[in-house]
């Protein structure tokens, strides 16, 4: 088979499409014909060599599929079939044409979704779910701010909270991006974060009170203006450190508001925890696939052989949805 390869730390040239011998299933994993595989800002880091996959974990990037059961290995108890259209959360291993995964992190895609544009749904749907609803509890009525509005984990963090009845703040960095959130995404505060202070922004849209729960792929530069815009009781969830990783906190005012900092990284859990993330998620958020009410959005889908030029267009902070290989 076909798979990506990082020759070593750099730029999206460093990618390298080889022939390897297909992955065996082992005990408890299904393998997958891939069809489709989403481009993630994980996948980046790993590719400058920021973020090596966990124990264990294929060295092939990629951490989420669509495709078809190929093959199931030992002890495979899920009720699946050969050829079942499937989606799958990976911890590595999915810029190739096979894969061999854990059941547990496979499910069948949604109703009306084509087999590659639901490529872009394993990753995103897992990360906010399990942020949002299941360690934050966001619930219906709270102000959420989310940064990055027209990234993959942008556009489907808006849509999954205004569809469980959330308001929404977002931040976003050039003017079509805001004109995209509001327009097409919904959100009921779209904020240039390049010419607005998002903590004033947030205030005046919530009366003075701040954001209930901040979604925040930033990090250290943000650490301190997040906590400022958190309202009492407030939770902020950083899931990526775009902006580094070591910040000093005021803890009074974190102590003031009764408030919370939470990390998380999806990619390390154990199989039982991501398996029971992609459980909630098929329960919880498919029906609202199904229904209309969550698009995956994808901006551009490039052949295995591009993986190049999709890292490039990556890069370029360019693109509004996901990005996406096909094999």
């Amino acid at each position: 088979m076909k798979a990506v390869f990082i020759t070593e730390p750099g730029g999206p040239e460093v990618l390298q499409v080889r022939e390897v011998d297909a992955p065996e299933p082992g005990p408890g994993e299904l393998l997958i014909d891939v069809v489709a595989a989403g481009v993630n800002r994980a996948d980046v880091q790993q590719r400058r060599g920021f973020y090596p996959p966990p124990p264990g974990a294929s060295e092939i990037p990629g951490l989420e599929v669509s495709g078809r059961i190929a093959w199931f290995g030992p002890d495979v108890t899920r009720p699946f079939a050969v050829g079942d259209r499937v989606v799958a959360l990976l911890a590595g291993g999915g810029y190739a044409e096979k894969v061999a995964v854990p059941a547990e992190q496979v499910v069948r895609i949604p109703e009306g979704v084509d087999l590659v544009t639901a490529a872009a749904l394993p990753e995103t749907a897992a990360t906010v779910y399990s942020n949002l609803f299941m360690t934050a509890q966001l619930q219906p009525g709270e102000f959420l701010l989310i940064h990055g509005a027209t990234g993959g984990i942008g556009t489907m963090a808006v849509q999954m909270a205004k569809a469980f009845g959330a308001r929404v703040a977002a931040t976003a960095g050039t003017e079509e991006k805001v004109s995209t959130a509001r327009a097409f995404l919904g959100v009921d505060v779209a904020i240039n974060y390049r010419e607005q202070d998002f903590v004033q922004a947030v205030r005046e849209a919530t009366d003075g009170r701040g954001a209930d729960v901040i979604l925040d792929v930033v990090g250290a530069k943000y650490l301190e203006r997040n906590v400022e815009a958190l309202a009492p009781y407030g939770r902020l969830v950083v899931i990526g450190l775009q902006g580094g990783a070591k910040a000093e906190l005021n803890l009074g005012t974190l102590l003031s508001k009764r408030a919370a900092v939470i990390a998380t990284s999806l990619r390390p859990r154990p199989v039982e925890e991501k398996g029971a993330i992609m459980a909630a998620v098929k329960d919880h958020v498919w029906p609202l696939v199904a229904d209309g009410r969550i698009k995956p959005l994808v901006d551009k889908a490039f052949p295995l052989a591009q993986v190049a030029a999709a890292h490039e267009y990556f890069d370029s902070g360019e693109h509004v949805g996901k990005i996406l290989l096909t094999m």
